[in-house]
């Protein structure tokens, strides 16, 4: 019986350890994925999004452009209809004070805080910073995807009453860059956010994060805040 006991105390102490080393494997990753980012001015990423429930037998992708000033907080992201890259289906805008949500079908903009999303990954812009904040994480190994190697972490978050109860990283192992994000829901949503080219430092004008209401004649301004 004692040494039952004793087997199981040190299968327990080998297991918290094994994890431990994994937390602290996922620390160093994402520091290094975090002060990579943080050192461009600015970021521009092609990505495509995918939204995916099997229950309810819905699977849709499209395709999107994020531009992102991270040391400002602010961002534009545009998604495009599945029918055409060139089509502008959605757009999230902020200046870093106020965020303008652009629904091209709808006619509509909804102006409010920037800052103000839920939980989990409430714009594209956060796909490179949603591990920062809320979230527990544990390294889970590495993966290959057509020839590259992909380190994989798993995010949980703090809060157990949030929406998203897991995220799934997987962060190019030579670029220390967020290749993808998988977002569960207890809905029974997965979120894939897969980034296909990323350009530092890409000439922009500051203009591109703020609203320009004579490019949007018609469009009404619904204002949240």
């Amino acid at each position: 019986m004692k040494k039952t006991i004793l087997y199981t105390l040190l299968a327990l102490t080998i297991c918290t350890n094994a994890f431990a080393q994994k937390d602290a494997q996922a620390k160093v990753i994402l520091n290094q994925v975090s002060a990579k980012y943080k050192s461009y001015d600015l970021i521009k990423a092609d990505f495509s999004f995918t939204l995916d429930n099997q229950q309810a037998g819905v699977k849709e992708t499209q395709t999107g452009t994020l531009i992102s000033k991270a040391k400002a907080g602010k961002y534009r992201v545009t998604l495009y209809s599945s029918a055409s890259a060139k089509d502008v289906d959605k757009e999230i805008i902020s200046d870093g004070k106020s965020q303008w949500t652009y629904l091209k079908k709808d006619k509509e903009v909804q102006v409010g805080d920037a800052g103000k999303g839920g939980d989990g990954l409430s714009n594209p812009s956060q796909i490179f910073t949603i591990y920062e904040k809320g979230y527990k994480y544990l390294y889970t190994g590495e993966q290959k995807i057509a020839g590259k190697a992909y380190q994989a972490i798993d995010l949980t978050p703090e809060n157990e009453k949030a929406s998203i109860f897991k995220v799934r990283l997987l962060v190019d192992k030579a670029k220390k860059q967020i290749y993808s994000a998988l977002l569960f829901d207890k809905n029974g949503n997965k979120y894939n956010y897969v980034v296909k080219s990323f350009t530092p430092n890409a000439p922009i004008a500051d203009s591109t994060f703020g609203w320009d209401a004579k490019a949007h004649p018609g469009v009404e301004v619904v204002d949240l805040r």
